[in-house]
């Protein structure tokens, strides 16, 4: 028998149930006024309701200030752009770990990845500003940074290597700029740091460069009411500048004292060796052996006689 069709007795009784059948066919995001408007005007046009998809709206991310970065074709620009921000990076993560070997693996980590990365940081900085026209503005923020860098990770020997770097960088390139250039304070506290950790060679240049920038009119200045001053710290730099060589000096005798040592230690160990090689013999073997090399001997003497008189006769 064919489906009876569903009366209803009123027209808000067929809109409800019309209402609640498309409420299930039509997804659960559409509002349900703005369906009602349409399934009316639907109704008075005779056209098909399309569900319209609401469209994803993508939001650009908000990009950092711009600063020093290095050229794009490094890849160490893309890693790391020389901020505060970088090194308060470096900072937390050497100050996250779980226990001490923890902290001590990141700690040398940091240290192998900031070797790995500061020459070649370098290397493209010094490239950018031979294009650049000479300007080494950037080879010092980055020698800045990786020195600050190798200092959290406790790096002593690269720190004082970025820091002469960058004196060096200033005082060749920046001598008569009021706010780059190097003073004798800065000179006397890189060396006196060199002096300190055992760089006794590096600590006497800087000792050195540290006199050097003393007023060219110091002959003058002496004579005003500072002289006394004056003379003080320049014979406190030269006694440290001597101290500084005599420690090179020293430092140089144990290194080649201990050099020696080693090498003679390697010779003792090579000539005992050769010697254990050899087979060991008992007493009565080495006996026979001395007999059996004497019999041979005077057999050869007295073959030589024998060939001697053959030749005279």
């Amino acid at each position: 028998t064919p489906a009876r069709p569903i009366q209803f007795n009123s027209n808000q009784s067929a809109h409800a149930h019309h209402k609640q059948t498309n409420k299930q066919k039509n997804p659960p995001h559409f509002h349900p006024i703005h369906l009602r408007q349409r399934r009316e005007a639907s109704r008075v046009f005779h056209f098909e309701i399309k569900p319209r998809r609401c469209r994803r709206r993508w939001r650009t991310p908000r990009r950092s200030p711009p600063s020093l970065s290095l050229p794009p074709a490094s890849p160490v620009a893309v890693r790391c752009r020389f901020g505060d921000e970088d090194l308060r990076v470096l900072e937390a993560a050497l100050s996250a770990g779980a226990d001490v070997p923890a902290l001590l693996a990141t700690r040398s980590a940091a240290r192998r990845l900031l070797r790995s990365s500061a020459a070649e940081a370098l290397a493209f900085t010094a490239a950018g500003a031979s294009l650049d026209g000479g300007d080494e503005r950037r080879s010092l923020a980055v020698a800045d940074f990786f020195s600050r860098a190798f200092a959290l990770v406790g790096d002593v020997e690269s720190c004082l290597a970025m820091r002469y770097e960058a004196l060096l960088l200033r005082d060749a390139k920046y001598c008569n700029d009021l706010h780059l250039q190097v003073s004798r304070q800065e000179w006397l506290t890189f060396a006196t740091d060199c002096l300190d950790n055992g760089f006794y060679t590096i600590a006497s240049k800087a000792f050195a460069n540290a006199l050097v920038h003393i007023h060219p009119s110091h002959t003058g200045h002496l004579d005003s009411a500072n002289s006394i001053e004056e003379k003080d710290k320049i014979i406190e730099i030269k006694g440290l500048q001597n101290l500084a060589k005599s420690l090179s000096a020293q430092h140089c005798v144990q290194i080649k004292s201990a050099e020696y040592m080693e090498r003679r230690a390697s010779g003792v160990h090579e000539k005992y060796n050769l010697q254990s090689g050899k087979p060991k013999l008992t007493g009565s073997s080495m006996f026979r052996l001395g007999i059996k090399t004497r019999n041979i001997k005077k057999l050869l003497r007295s073959q030589e006689r024998n060939l001697g008189d053959l030749k005279q006769s």
